[in-house]
């Protein structure tokens, strides 16, 4: 995946940033639940009793806003230059990272850090790290051939 870099603007990362801060706040308010998208999609799949209907608001919301973004604005394009493969594996192992997390990037990195948790902390290095060294090994050493 690329950025569109004549695409970027900083009103739009800082919007973006504002309205998951608000999401996230909200949710903490309302609900008294942290906004950790693979918990609240995963409890979609067997949620208790009254907990069904908050959970699909807000999976309805992640969807209607990139839709309604485009009413506003033109969204730019998307390029993803991975393998059907290549984004199957990245999602079973992401999905994998998260069941051993205990949470996804959203619930420990945005909720959990402002919270001042330790856990989320450890947590947010370990996966920041991991991709850091994942892109290098996939963009450098590997397509390199680890400098042969």
């Amino acid at each position: 995946m690329t950025i569109d870099w004549n695409s970027f603007t900083p009103f739009s990362s800082l919007a973006g940033g504002a309205l998951i801060g608000t999401a996230a706040a909200v949710l903490m308010w309302w609900q008294g639940r942290i906004a950790g998208i693979s918990g609240i999609v995963g409890g979609l799949l067997q949620a208790p009793r009254g907990e069904s209907a908050w959970r699909l608001a807000f999976v309805a919301g992640l969807v209607a806003a990139p839709a309604l973004g485009g009413v506003v604005a033109q969204l730019p394009a998307v390029h993803i230059e991975a393998g059907m493969g290549t984004l199957i594996v990245s999602g079973l192992l992401v999905g994998l990272g998260t069941r051993y997390a205990s949470g996804c990037t959203s619930g420990h990195g945005v909720c959990g850090l402002s919270l001042r948790s330790a856990r989320s902390m450890v947590a947010t290095l370990a996966f920041m790290g991991a991709g850091f060294a994942t892109v290098f090994v996939v963009r450098h050493a590997w397509a390199t051939g680890f400098g042969a």
